[in-house]
């Protein structure tokens, strides 16, 4: 019986992959970005994805904002100094410009749900510390109104990638977003914060969904922080201690756009 089991299964592989094959000669896989053909469906050409800017050590053990040069393993950034943020850590894979603004506006506002996959990626490798203790996967929620019109939730959809790859969980109704707000692109940091105030509700029994885990918020883009610090509070006060962040891009101060 095994053995029928195993078969079955090795012959699944191969319709799967023979069904790859089909389609990549009917439906070449072209760039994410530019259409330009690539080897391999949901990924960059060289080209498109050297314009991409990694975001590796040395970075603030707080924010995830990169440093010029190691200062230490303790040694924060000047914005987590005078403004300590709500949540453990947060890690970004890359740097928010041209390209990554692009990719981010695709999944978000051009119905393209498949982006998530190469975006999580890279966001595995970048949060790969906050991995060992096996939290859940929370998406950045948006309001019923706002997910209607786009299809989809962006954030959920890399929450879901993410979970695929890491093996980890992912709970898209953990905390939603009962109050609509105005879009947070053009704000101030202080009128994105005053935005997002309060917008966000923890599920009643969140701690007996977690069951003893923390939570990873998922982001696409971290700008201000005004977003996920409100969704750590709102976690917060249904009584969550371990929250961390996750996001794709990181608006870095001197290093945005081109």
């Amino acid at each position: 019986m095994r053995g029928v089991v195993a078969y079955a299964g090795i012959g699944g592989k191969l319709l799967g992959r023979l069904g790859a094959a089909v389609l990549d000669q009917v439906y070449p896989p072209v760039c994410l970005s530019c259409d330009a053909a690539v080897a391999r469906p949901d990924t960059l050409c060289a080209r498109c994805f050297a314009q991409l800017r990694a975001i590796t050590p040395p970075l603030c053990p707080r924010l995830g904002l990169p440093f010029e040069v190691a200062l230490g393993e303790e040694a924060l950034s000047a914005e987590a100094i005078a403004d300590p943020p709500p949540f453990g850590r947060a890690r970004s894979a890359v740097v928010y410009n041209d390209m990554a603004g692009r990719l981010v506006g695709r999944l978000k506002y051009g119905d393209r749900p498949e982006l998530a996959r190469f975006c999580a990626r890279l966001m595995a490798g970048a949060g790969r510390e906050l991995w060992e203790n096996r939290p859940v996967l929370v998406p950045v929620p948006l309001h019923r109104w706002r997910q209607f019109e786009r299809r989809y939730n962006q954030s959920a959809e890399l929450a879901r990638a993410l979970a695929r790859i890491t093996g980890l969980t992912a709970d898209p109704l953990l905390v939603s977003r009962p109050r609509s707000t105005p879009r947070q692109v053009g704000l101030s940091g202080e009128q994105r914060r005053r935005n997002v105030q309060g917008a966000f509700l923890a599920h009643p029994e969140a701690l007996a969904r977690l069951a003893g885990r923390g939570v990873v918020i998922v982001d696409d883009v971290m700008t201000t922080g005004a977003t996920v610090k409100a969704v750590t509070r709102a976690l917060s006060r249904a009584g969550v201690r371990q929250i961390d962040v996750i996001s794709f891009a990181r608006v870095v101060a001197g290093q945005g756009l081109s």
